[in-house]
């Protein structure tokens, strides 16, 4: 993708990020960046930048332990927190419902997003009550999201794909080459969202 932040590269005049954030933020109680660098290049967003608690840039499961700490600081009742990729804007409308729902009543359990057969752990819903053992798992070097999930027997939503264009795309496509970055901006631009 030629470097730099990806989400922050222009789809129909704004942002990926901020087409990400419009989808996510109706069905929240409120959104932050997980973000390490210069954090003034995603001010323009309006919303908190949350930095990796983790050193050792731990990749994605820092982030997540990362928006554990500042949700128990920051929001107290919360029982949870969603995160989502940066570049995928055609993120389900009831993504957060749908995740809810399928997590068994006892309410601890981790829930990952799954579609066209493919697992996509960096969308999920993550029991803030977790927090400790997720780091302590940092501390005993575990990188790999699913490594960490299948410890704790990770439910599971299967979400189908979304029609755009005329075309299907799965729900949590993302832009990795430039090529999926044009589909992207195409039907962006075109309104379909």
């Amino acid at each position: 993708m030629g470097g730099g932040d990806k989400g922050l590269r222009v789809l129909a005049g704004k942002p990926m990020l901020a087409h990400v954030i419009e989808r996510l933020a109706p069905q929240v109680q409120g959104c932050v960046i997980n973000a390490n660098g210069d954090p003034t290049r995603l001010i323009p967003l309006g919303l908190p930048i949350v930095p990796d608690t983790f050193g050792d840039f731990a990749g994605p499961l820092a982030g997540v332990l990362a928006g554990m700490r500042w949700a128990l600081s920051h929001v107290p009742e919360a029982r949870s927190i969603v995160t989502v990729p940066s570049d995928s804007p055609l993120l389900p409308h009831d993504l957060v419902a749908r995740l809810r729902a399928g997590q068994p009543p006892q309410g601890e359990t981790i829930v990952l997003a799954q579609s066209s057969g493919r697992l996509h752990p960096v969308v999920a819903l993550w029991p803030v009550s977790l927090a400790d053992e997720l780091q302590a798992a940092l501390e005993a070097g575990v990188r790999k999201i699913v490594a960490w999930t299948d410890r704790h027997g990770a439910a599971q939503v299967s979400f189908p794909p979304v029609r755009l264009g005329g075309v299907e795309f799965d729900s949590f496509f993302n832009a990795n080459t430039p090529e999926e970055f044009d589909t992207l901006r195409g039907l962006l631009e075109a309104g379909e969202r």
